[in-house]
């Protein structure tokens, strides 16, 4: 069935021309969503792909701001700053979200390597670029894919202009499932383009 769908897929979009790992999240992310019009959202930089998937394979922490995101993520450990206990005190302390006050929390324990992925929460990515202008954090990749009508589209559009590595879209769409299908596209991403499905827990 999956393949028969990528085979569907790519009978509605070209993505041949574009660089492995590009094609990769293009494919993955679009299948997530069951939505070709997603790809023509896409900020895709294949430098910043091929350096986040080498962090990944290396063991750098991958820091993501839901639990939704961490248990689609099965074949290896995340980090979800929101189960900071912490968090709510900064919150409350600064009048902040609880997610912009966490993935603050967290740049501090993870400064250097660290690849953060974001498909909810617009404040947590503005946090975490909040800390790497101040440059007390240097991520291997950002993948930055919040959803939502409040804040998600400006998030993302700051983050492109960042110059921090990063995958993104522009625009309102978004989500956890377009995340977690990025990151898998990355950590099973095969040179020939076989569809590779992460083993089940």
């Amino acid at each position: 069935m999956e393949v028969e769908s990528y085979r569907i897929l790519r009978s509605r979009i070209d993505t041949s021309g574009l660089p492995p790992l590009s094609r990769a999240v293009t494919e993955r992310t679009v299948h997530s969503v069951a939505d070709v019009a997603f790809a023509e959202t896409l900020v895709l930089d294949e430098d910043a792909l091929r350096a986040g998937r080498q962090a990944l394979l290396d063991g750098a922490p991958l820091i993501v701001d839901t639990r939704m995101a961490a248990a689609g993520i099965t074949a290896r450990e995340t980090i979800v700053p929101l189960a900071d206990p912490r968090a709510a005190a900064v919150a409350r302390r600064t009048g902040s979200t609880r997610s912009a006050a966490a993935f603050g929390l967290a740049a501090a324990d993870h400064p250097d390597g660290a690849v953060w992925a974001i498909g909810n929460a617009p404040t947590a990515l503005f946090a975490l670029l909040d800390e790497v202008a101040a440059g007390r954090v240097r991520p291997a990749l950002v993948i930055g894919l919040p959803v939502g009508f409040v804040g998600a589209a400006d998030s993302k559009a700051a983050l492109a202009r960042s110059g921090v590595p990063c995958l993104t879209n522009r625009g309102e769409r978004g989500g956890t499932p377009v995340t977690v299908a990025a990151i898998h596209a990355l950590l099973y991403h095969r040179d020939d383009q076989t569809i590779e499905e992460p083993p089940r827990p």
